[in-house]
């Protein structure tokens, strides 16, 4: 491996890495606390749900603005900035008593964190050639996947240590030592030379580009089925599998991280596996669309298994969901593949934008569902709660799954 190629991954793939990493980290850290969290302020699942997908709806709606500034500034800028406000977020969230103030540092964490996938997103773009986006972008990947991994078995460790307030303190140092070292290693031009389009044009044109996008057919033929499967895998990642191994499966909380560790390490293994699958297929010249759909297929036939609540098996159905919930990352590649190299911060955002959106809704819905039934004597969600969350969830990715396969939108592949 070339010394440039070497260089290339320890100055941009690593640092905006560890972002990711991050990221991850403070997205998935509820789901191992999230009993004690709602017992020391008294929240509903329902309560729960809706602080937890705080971070998804901030994080959605800056999308669109995070698009434009990225291809503007360049990652680099743009990232150190947001990890003060992710620095913030963690910082007040450790000394907050009310739910309110709990909201707002929520807020905060997920605006901060808002542009840590799509910097190194944008980054790998830049830096790297395209047809090694996916293969790239499943690296990048697997630092979120250690951030998930770090929300498992270590948080449990620390929680029954220190309790949950001491985390958010670690975490908040963590977003600044990152920009701290973003600041110090990466570049703050393309490596490959290319000029950057969007530092040519107007705010005003940048933001007018965005019509492209939404009305392009081929962004929307991807775009739905992977924002739903997407926001339905986010969900139960961020939140809601802890409690079904705890109320269906019956786990305590120590055997709950550390199935919960398999869980994220299927996702580790699949983000890998699933780069190198799709950029091996792609040099025989499949498209990576054909292992996205089969990844999202196969994931919708686990979800099934634990809606059937096959408790025996929880393990290999987490690592499996894990494994095969990871495909719509192939959406990024894909689309820089399709789309002019100066929308691609914009036309990633828009993606990620749907499958935060999504991910909001779906996280507080599935609380919202479970919620109809009465919690056990003992505080535990009805398993009939949870089982009719699955199955609403995986007929709505059903639906999506099938507008992604339709005969008459393969044309879109060709044309936008």
């Amino acid at each position: 491996m070339p010394l440039s190629v070497y260089r290339t991954i320890l100055t941009v793939l690593v640092p905006f890495g560890l972002g990711y990493y991050l990221s991850y980290l403070y997205r998935t850290v509820n789901i191992v606390i999230a009993k004690p969290l709602a017992t020391d302020l008294s929240l509903s699942a329902a309560d729960l749900g809706l602080l937890t997908s705080i971070y998804f709806i901030v994080f959605a709606v800056f999308q669109t603005p995070l698009g434009v500034i990225l291809d503007r500034y360049g990652p680099r800028r743009v990232q150190i900035v947001l990890l003060m406000f992710a620095a913030a977020g963690g910082a007040l969230f450790a000394v907050s008593e009310q739910f309110f103030v709990l909201a707002i540092a929520r807020g905060l964490i997920g605006l901060g964190v808002s542009g840590c996938l799509m910097a190194a997103i944008q980054g790998n773009v830049l830096w790297f050639p395209k047809d090694r986006l996916p293969l790239v972008n499943g690296f990048t990947a697997a630092f979120g996947t250690f951030g998930a991994l770090s929300a498992t078995v270590p948080v449990e460790y620390l929680y029954g240590a220190y309790g949950w307030r001491p985390i958010f303190i670690l975490l908040a140092v963590a977003a600044l030592v990152v920009a701290f070292l973003i600041f110090l290693v990466v570049p703050e031009h393309g490596g490959r030379g290319a000029e950057d389009p969007g530092k040519t044009t107007s705010l005003r044109s940048q933001f007018g580009d965005i019509g492209q996008i939404y009305t392009s057919r081929f962004f929307w033929r991807l775009g739905i089925v992977s924002f739903v499967h997407n926001s339905v895998f986010l969900s139960y990642q961020a939140l809601w599998m802890g409690p079904w191994l705890r109320d269906v499966a019956g786990l305590t909380l120590p055997s709950i991280a550390e199935t919960l560790l398999w869980f994220n390490v299927g996702m580790f293994v699949g983000v890998i596996c699933i780069g190198v699958l799709a950029d091996r297929v792609q040099a025989l010249g499949i498209n990576p669309m054909v292992v996205m759909g089969s990844g999202i297929g196969l994931s919708i036939l686990v979800q099934s298994q634990f809606a059937l609540e096959q408790v025996e098996f929880a393990t290999l159905l987490c690592f499996a969901f894990g494994f095969l919930g990871s495909s719509p990352l192939l959406v990024w590649s894909i689309f820089a593949l399709h789309f002019p190299r100066n929308l691609v911060g914009r036309v990633n955002t828009a993606q990620n934008m749907l499958s935060f959106i999504g991910a909001f809704a779906v996280q507080w819905g599935v609380g919202i569902i479970i919620n109809m039934w009465p919690e056990s004597p003992d505080s535990h969600y009805d398993p009939a709660g949870h089982q009719a969350a699955f199955v609403t969830m995986i007929c709505i990715e059903i639906i999506a799954f099938v507008w992604f396969l339709w005969p008459g939108r393969k044309r879109s592949n060709q044309t936008d």
